[in-house]
C-alpha cells in the first residue's frame, strides 16, 4: 500500500490543489496525494487549472473540499501551508507527521504568481517528499 500524503492549504483552491495534482502526476507510483482547505472555496481557481495545464499534469477529478472530506487518520503526512494550527482538527487516531511549510497564496493575483506558487511546490516536492514519508 502506497503511503497517504495529505495537502492542506485555506481555500483547497490554488496550492493545495497544485501540490496534490502535481504529487499524483510526478510520484503517483509511490504516493497517494489528497488535498482539502480549512474554509474551502468550493472550486478550483481556473488560473489554478491553467499553470497545471501549461506542465501538461493533469487536471480531470480535482475539486475544492473541506478538511472533513479528506480521511486525514489514513494519511502518514500532512504539509500544511497556511499559518492556521491544526490543532483539534486532526482526528484522534492521526499518526501521521505534520509539516508547516510556507507557501505565498496567490488566490486573487495574475498568473505569474500563480506559475511562481506552481514552481515552489514543484521544488518542495522534488527536495522534501522522500522527507516527509520517512518512518
Amino acid at each position: 500500500m502506497k503511503p497517504r500524503l495529505a495537502f492542506l492549504c485555506l481555500g483547497n483552491s490554488c496550492r493545495s490543489i497544485m501540490a496534490e495534482a502535481m504529487a499524483r502526476h510526478f510520484y503517483g507510483g509511490e504516493v497517494e496525494a489528497v488535498s482539502a482547505g480549512f474554509s474551502p472555496l468550493g472550486w478550483v481557481a481556473p488560473e489554478t487549472i491553467t499553470v497545471l495545464t501549461e506542465l501538461a499534469i493533469p487536471t480531470a477529478g480535482l475539486s475544492s473540499k473541506g478538511l472533513a472530506a479528506v480521511d486525514l487518520g489514513a494519511c502518514q503526512a500532512v504539509v500544511n501551508f497556511t499559518h492556521y494550527d491544526l490543532g483539534q482538527r486532526l482526528p484522534a487516531d492521526f499518526r501521521g507527521r505534520i509539516f508547516r511549510r510556507r507557501i505565498a497564496d496567490p488566490f486573487g493575483l495574475d498568473l505569474d504568481h500563480y506559475r511562481r506558487t506552481r514552481d515552489a511546490i514543484q521544488e518542495l516536492l522534488a527536495r522534501e517528499l522522500s522527507y516527509w514519508l520517512r518512518d
